[in-house]
């Protein structure tokens, strides 16, 4: 991806004011990361708000309808059709390596992980932190807070540190 499309989205386009103040920012951002970098499928209800972070934008697809709340962290993901993603959430790829005891754990680099995927009609809360290599299903719906450190079958509600089942929409 080319670095000048990713300066001007992170000194401009994503420092725009929230929606809430200036709707047309919103759809300004949408355009941008929809048509000049390519990670989003334009929907009708999209909303990219301020602040979200996208990593090079190589390893980020978002799909059509999908509303991402400001403040979020995207290591990488693969996300489907109508998802919301509220304020404050991290959705991580690498972890840090940590299995030397007799070397500082700053000196031990990252540990590159799997993308996490995110099916369609996904509903994440605030402040959540997604795993690398989860996998929601379908129609789930993770509680504010939640580390989500498992695979979430599809419809299920869950919810806690680690997250775990609540419930199952029916």
């Amino acid at each position: 991806m080319n670095r000048l499309k990713l300066v001007l989205y992170y000194l401009i386009i994503s420092r725009l004011p929230h929606s809430r103040l200036l709707p047309v920012c919103n759809k300004i951002r949408v355009w941008y990361v929809s048509k000049i970098l390519g990670i989003v499928s334009s929907g009708k209800i999209d909303y990219f708000e301020p602040c979200i972070y996208i990593g090079n934008g190589s390893n980020v697809t978002i799909g059509k309808d999908c509303q991402v709340n400001e403040n979020v962290f995207i290591q990488g993901a693969i996300i489907g059709d109508y998802v919301m993603i509220a304020p404050n959430v991290a959705i991580l790829t690498a972890t840090h390596n940590y299995t030397d005891i007799a070397k500082p754990m700053v000196y031990q680099g990252e540990e590159k992980g799997v993308t996490p995927v995110i099916e369609n009609d996904v509903w994440i809360g605030r402040n959540v932190i997604i795993m690398p290599g989860v996998r929601l299903g379908m129609g789930s719906i993770i509680g504010s807070g939640a580390v989500v450190t498992k695979d979430v079958e599809p419809y299920s509600i869950m919810g806690g540190v680690p997250a775990r089942l609540i419930r199952k929409r029916t």
